[in-house]
């Protein structure tokens, strides 16, 4: 028994040591090994990983890069399955849903963090500890600027809940996507934000109906009073408030970044940004590995990569996340000529740990309301 303890203790120790020598390597230094794997698998909360691969692929000829978009919510669950049955998963985690990640997944090492040497001194620490944030990106009040050539019909959250906008502000359902419940956990963590947005709205304090203790709960309250449109995907959304042609096109929540796709998709998609007290919340969009990863050199080649080249837009594989509406995580990659500059964006920006303390007590909450 003894020397089984002690051989299983030297094996994790060889294990971490493995580990660490991998993570100070360079990518021309992890090249060999990587194409002795020949292969990476990645989970992605974007269909924009599809680009990543194939521009990989051009890049390391010989190393299959496969790739499975998912949401962020699927991934978690996906990831505790796997690992509950001993199946080895992806090598490499694109995810966003930080409240999520951080306290279920890191906490109980299903995932590992990893930080390119390359990029190490271009990234603030609160981007790269715990974990390895390759962007910022948003859940946000979007508009049909088509139709409202002048500007947001809307310029503070609580005329969402007046009579003119009854049944048509619309959503994901933020109890099928943890974006859009960490979107309404924020809305009730800055309460007192939303009080004096509240005043300002229609000129008297707020007072709280039954079952509602704050601010926050009584505008979700009063948002699914007036008719909030749920539906299952963001793309959903995206159809119903940018299609062009629409008289009283409606209102909502959905990505700032997916304002690239109007060109191809025929939208008219516009950030809401000067909302009072904030147009949404603003996100990390993690990087991380497997803790046991079936081609290590490779997982960590694929990390470098998509944290972009040494070029002053991030190069092919940051070139899928160089757009307005996302925020690249590297100080020295310029910022996007047509987004908002972060520092007069109006997005909050969350604080993952604050999310995870009420996340579920808020989702029980949306829940009686449905």
């Amino acid at each position: 028994m003894r020397r089984f303890i002690v051989t299983a203790v030297s094996c994790l120790m060889a294990t971490a040591t493995f580990a660490e020598d991998l993570d100070a390597k360079t990518a021309t230094d992890l090249l060999a090994q990587a194409k002795q794997e020949g292969k990476v698998t990645v989970y992605a909360f974007t269909s924009r990983i599809g680009r990543v691969e194939k521009a990989f692929e051009a890049a390391y000829p010989g190393i299959d890069m496969v790739t499975f978009d998912m949401s962020s919510t699927e991934q978690i669950a996906r990831i505790k399955s796997e690992a509950q049955a001993g199946l080895p998963g992806a090598d490499v985690i694109y995810i966003s849903d930080a409240p999520v990640v951080l306290t279920e997944l890191l906490a109980n090492n299903l995932v590992v963090s990893y930080v390119p040497p390359r990029v190490a001194g271009t990234v603030a620490d609160q981007n790269k500890s715990p974990l390895l944030a390759q962007r910022l990106s948003t859940k946000v009040l979007m508009y049909n600027e088509e139709a409202h050539p002048d500007g947001s019909p809307v310029k503070n959250l609580w005329d969402l809940t007046k009579p003119e906008w009854k049944g048509r502000v619309i959503m994901v359902d933020p109890l099928q996507r943890g974006d859009y419940l960490d979107l309404m956990t924020e809305i009730v963590l800055k309460s007192d934000e939303m009080a004096k947005s509240y005043e300002a709205a229609f000129g008297k304090a707020i007072a709280l109906t039954d079952g509602n203790e704050n601010a926050g709960e009584q505008f979700i309250s009063d948002l699914f009073a007036n008719d909030l449109v749920l539906v299952g995907s963001t793309d959903d959304v995206n159809k119903a408030i940018g299609a062009k042609g629409q008289e009283k096109p409606p209102i909502g929540f959905t990505s700032y970044s997916d304002r690239r796709d109007n060109e191809d998709e025929g939208w008219a998609l516009q950030v809401a940004n000067d909302v009072t007290p904030s147009n949404g919340i603003v996100f990390p969009a993690f990087l991380a590995l497997n803790p046991k990863p079936a081609n290590p050199a490779a997982a960590r080649l694929a990390v470098d990569f998509l944290m972009g080249d040494d070029s002053e837009t991030g190069g092919e594989g940051f070139k899928p996340f160089y757009v307005a509406g996302d925020w690249a995580t590297r100080s020295d990659i310029t910022p996007h000529k047509d987004a908002i500059p972060l520092a007069d964006f109006k997005g909050w920006q969350i604080a993952p740990a604050e999310t995870a303390k009420i996340r579920a007590d808020v989702a029980d909450f949306i829940l009686a309301l449905q």
